[in-house]
């Protein structure tokens, strides 16, 4: 394993001596392993790019389910304590169904930090992506869904920037990565039991 961290450091080090256009990236982020991984086909807001990071995750998983299934329970967000432990007090503020949707704005918490969240990204049963803001973080959340032949692939990619990341970084370097792979775990489990 710390043979491809190193080879993906070097390699993002080669695209970025070649690239002048390149951003570099913010002060403390890594290209380990999240990084190297990271899918290209993810619609970043400006400034929130994964090079800009404080705080980057990558996961992915298969799911033998539809597409469908999975997006209906990952927009069903008041919902996800059922069955994704990390996350507590979730509320929709402002939708008539609570459900997730482009604009929805979500209050919750999650990895000890109370989070406002605001969707910004919303295509059904493919693309959602949210703003998140707390103390001392801010945040973008993305899920990218492609249907496959046995199911849908799932991506979860998120970016997090300010002192709260650095500090979360520092102090529990894998949390955010595991966090999300219990969820895309549980994603699965409730997906493929519907």
């Amino acid at each position: 394993m710390a043979i491809r961290g190193t080879w993906a450091v070097l390699l993002a080090a080669a695209i970025f001596s070649m690239n002048s256009d390149a951003q570099v990236p913010a002060p403390g982020f890594t290209f380990n392993g999240d990084g190297a991984l990271r899918n290209h086909q993810i619609h970043w807001p400006k400034g929130f790019e994964p090079e800009q990071a404080d705080l980057f995750a990558h996961n992915e998983i298969e799911i033998q389910a539809g597409c469908e299934t999975a997006f209906s329970n990952l927009i069903d967000a008041e919902a996800w304590p059922s069955w994704y432990s990390n996350s507590k007090d979730v509320k929709v503020l402002n939708t008539p169904d609570h459900r997730l949707r482009k604009s929805a704005r979500i209050s919750w918490e999650t990895f000890g930090f109370h989070i406002e969240s605001r969707v910004w990204e919303f295509k059904s049963n493919s693309r959602l992506g949210w703003f998140g803001d707390g103390e001392d973080v801010h945040a973008y959340h993305t899920f990218l869904l492609t249907k496959t032949p046995e199911g849908c692939h799932v991506v979860t990619e998120e970016v997090v920037k300010g002192p709260g990341a650095i500090q979360f970084r520092e102090q529990q370097p894998n949390a955010m990565h595991e966090g999300h792979q219990l969820w895309l775990t549980t994603l699965k489990d409730r997906s493929e039991k519907h």
